[in-house]
């Protein structure tokens, strides 16, 4: 493995959104609040089986959608809190020149008003869209690959176009939408779904509760003189560079 001093390299940070920066999958609880729960259930669970694309669940789960009114919407926003960390995390790495990057198979909707809210605007995020027509709310999906059938926003692709062989990658995040990106970078924080999912892969990972562990566990690797890069991550990467 190549060995590089962490203090001479770029940091990128690619973080999800839901469950990750926020207590709980906003996405998810906006679709049960406003649409129809039951079958949402049985959409989300087609999408886990890979019976249908991300896309897909995502049109169809909108559709049961009715009535949408934003000051519900707006109302029910205030309620959903943000890892109680996240901020210190932030000054963390502004302080480290660590570069943070959101990546979200969510929506827009509920990541910028969230992150408004928070003073954390600033912040680049990718995620899937929402455009109104006929006050309903149709997903639109500016970040997808032709290749991937599975994700509305293509991870893997903004970690690859953010990032260089040089550099360090991080990847955080908690769940289903986040088993691709994390086979292309050098280090993984993992909670629930996403922890399971790297046990079971042998996908080599950091445990973490909230975003203070993930603080230490960055002060430490930082305090190394050296560290290796993942060469899993390193040959992922080659084969999407050499696929053109």
């Amino acid at each position: 493995m190549k060995e590089n001093n962490l203090n001479e390299k770029v940091i990128k940070v690619f973080i999800d959104f839901d469950g990750t920066i926020t207590k709980e999958d906003i996405g998810e609880s906006f679709l049960k609040t406003f649409g129809k729960p039951d079958e949402i259930n049985k959409i989300v669970q087609d999408w886990f089986e890979e019976k249908i694309t991300s896309p897909q669940s995502w049109h169809l789960m909108l559709d049961t959608i009715s009535n949408f009114n934003q000051i519900d919407f707006e109302n029910f926003l205030l309620e959903k809190e943000i890892d109680p960390y996240f901020k210190k995390f932030v000054e963390f790495c502004d302080q480290n020149k660590i570069e943070i990057m959101i990546l979200s198979d969510g929506l827009d909707i509920y990541i910028k008003n969230i992150l408004r809210r928070e003073g954390l605007d600033h912040l680049k995020f990718f995620s899937n869209k929402i455009r109104f027509e006929n006050n309903k709310l149709i997903p639109v999906f500016p970040h997808g690959d032709e290749e991937c059938k599975f994700c509305g926003n293509c991870k893997r692709n903004h970690i690859l176009v953010n990032s260089g062989d040089d550099e360090f990658t991080i990847y955080i995040g908690d769940g289903y939408s986040d088993k691709c990106p994390v086979e292309y970078c050098d280090f993984v924080f993992a909670k629930k779904s996403l922890l399971k999912y790297c046990e079971k892969n042998r996908i080599t990972y950091f445990p973490f509760q909230n975003f203070n562990d993930v603080i230490k566990k960055l002060t430490e690797l930082n305090s190394k003189k050296r560290l290796k890069k993942k060469h899993q991550a390193q040959l992922k990467r080659r084969e999407v560079y050499l696929q053109g």
